[in-house]
């Protein structure tokens, strides 16, 4: 693949907010290309949960590409920084994790990472390594390369300002800890979402200049939105897409999106050219492709990246049968229930719903059939046995 090629791959599906920084980084990776040697790449992770969602994985996505095309990649994992805990996407500080707790959601990030890897060309550091290392001088003088004005003028710490709310010093370290994992690894390339614009442009290249290192180039990559098509993809607002969930409810997931979110997903999932990806958008917008069909491709591309093509196969093949074809799945859990029991006491106890409040809120929204006629009440005793539907998705047998 030639030097134009390579930036136009890398450089798909970024977004800097600003037209000319975008074309900076661009020309800056392309001259780095042009060295005709690998580069040094990495992102980096602080393991605050562990479990990841497809809205985790873009910047993986970005990294297997490098891979792909022969550079050195690292997969950083905040070991240190998580113990400070990341400002940079809240407007409110985050809670300071304990090493134990960061050590437990450690040991499953580079396992689920690799499902989009390639394992054997990943190097998996922790930079607990050098910033454990670093004295509260050195901390000082890392700082000397920074004003308070430019940390005020990041957008969230800017609008707490307004707001009156509170910016902890602490916050503050976490970009100078990130700027300088990149001095450490001597660092070519920094992938991160929007969310680490500062963290990346501002303080790695900063010190890295300072430091006498030639600074890096930022490859900044948009935010997945979640199965809403809007807000970005996180647990909190329940619009995820686990990786571990298994290969037909990520199908399934993946064919709720709306259609305006197709374009977004193409460029920060799949393995899908530039040039697939524009034959594609302009099919749909000729009218020549139908989004259904082209739905169910890039589900089962997705899908197939976490779960092999084989079961990405099957799934789209259980979602034809159970959704066009009306049909119910082959297989499904089964559930004794008792004399008088409620349609929500067995949702509850099938874990159909986490809580009372969710099941209300599916009786409220219609989503609980009982061969197929929809259960207004879940209050009530259950009419007779059959099968449970909660959602598109969900189905139990109950005896």
């Amino acid at each position: 693949m030639n030097i134009e090629d390579q930036v136009e791959l890398l450089m798909q599906g970024t977004d800097y907010g600003d037209e000319d920084l975008k074309k900076a980084m661009s020309a800056e990776l392309r001259a780095r290309l042009a060295e005709g040697r690998p580069l040094r790449v990495y992102c980096g992770y602080d393991p605050t949960s562990t479990d990841l969602h497809l809205g985790h994985t873009i910047t993986m996505r970005k990294l297997r590409q490098f891979q792909d095309l022969g550079h050195e990649v690292t997969f950083l994992i905040g070991s240190y920084t998580a113990l400070v805990g990341d400002p940079s996407d809240k407007n409110k500080a985050r809670p300071i994790l304990t090493q134990e707790q960061v050590g437990e959601n450690s040991k499953t990030y580079a396992e689920q990472a690799f499902r989009v890897l390639d394992q054997s060309k990943t190097k998996v550091r922790y930079n607990g390594e050098w910033l454990s290392e670093l004295s509260l001088v050195d901390l000082i003088r890392l700082g000397q390369n920074f004003t308070v004005q430019q940390f005020l003028a990041r957008d969230n710490f800017a609008n707490r300002l307004d707001k009156g709310e509170p910016i902890f010093l602490h916050e503050t370290f976490y970009a100078l800890m990130q700027g300088y994992d990149a001095v450490a690894m001597q660092t070519d390339v920094q992938v991160g979402g929007t969310d680490q614009l500062f963290n990346i442009i501002v303080a790695g290249r900063k010190l890295q200049e300072a430091l006498g290192q030639k600074p890096l180039v930022g490859i900044i990559t948009g935010i997945l939105p979640g199965t809403d098509g809007v807000q970005r993809m996180s647990k909190s607002t329940g619009n995820i897409v686990p990786i571990n969930t298994g290969a037909e409810d990520m199908y399934g997931k993946l064919m709720s999106i709306p259609d305006f979110a197709m374009g977004t997903y193409m460029r920060l999932v799949t393995r899908w050219s530039p040039q697939e990806i524009e034959k594609l958008e302009k099919d749909l917008a000729a009218g020549t492709a139908h989004p259904r069909d082209v739905k169910m491709a890039l589900a089962r591309e997705i899908v197939s990246i976490f779960y092999g093509e084989a079961d990405a196969q099957s799934a789209q093949e259980a979602f034809v049968k159970l959704f066009q074809q009306k049909a119910l799945p082959d297989e499904m859990p089964e559930f004794q229930s008792m004399p008088g029991q409620s349609v929500m006491e067995i949702l509850l106890a099938a874990k159909l719903a986490a809580s009372k409040s969710e099941a209300r809120r599916l009786f409220e929204q219609k989503g609980v059939r009982l061969d197929g006629e929809t259960i207004k009440n879940g209050a009530e005793p259950l009419p007779h046995p059959g099968v449970l539907q909660v959602g598109k998705r969900k189905f139990l047998r109950v005896k």
